[in-house]
């Protein structure tokens, strides 16, 4: 009867770590960075979706609402910064860690983009120089 009883636990472990096991490690560990999210300084709000394999991240709401007047696409230059995706092609890259382009209305260039969601706070961040010089920025979910 013990003998069964260790046998049944035994397989019963086999079956868990064999499941564990066809769960890609990213999938187990990621944290949902869907969703819109508040800057810091109350100024935007983005909205995380998927967008193909990747993520994107859009302008949903503006404090002051304007215009993508830095944009070096003359055309590009009248439209409303709402509706903007800001974040594009951001792949994950670790537990908890995305990258791809950020875009920065603020001057009009694209930037190396990274993602860190830890605690329920998010952090972009923008570079260049191959990461040397980067600006962060913490957002808070607001759904």
């Amino acid at each position: 009867m013990i003998r069964q009883l260790l046998r049944a636990v035994s397989m019963a472990g086999a079956w868990a770590l064999i499941g564990l096991a066809l769960v890609p490690a990213n999938m187990a560990q990621a944290q949902d960075a869907t969703g819109t999210w508040l800057r810091e300084n109350g100024a935007s709000r983005v909205r995380f979706a998927a967008c193909g394999s990747a993520l994107c991240g859009t302008i949903v709401w503006l404090k002051d609402p304007g215009l993508d007047k830095n944009n070096p696409d003359e055309a590009q230059r009248s439209r409303p910064l709402v509706g903007v995706r800001v974040f594009y092609d951001m792949k994950p890259n670790g537990g908890n860690k995305w990258s791809g382009k950020a875009y920065n209305p603020e001057d009009g260039k694209v930037y190396t983009g990274n993602m860190t969601l830890d605690d329920g706070k998010l952090t972009t961040q923008g570079c260049v120089l191959g990461g040397l010089i980067c600006r962060s920025v913490n957002w808070s979910r607001v759904n």
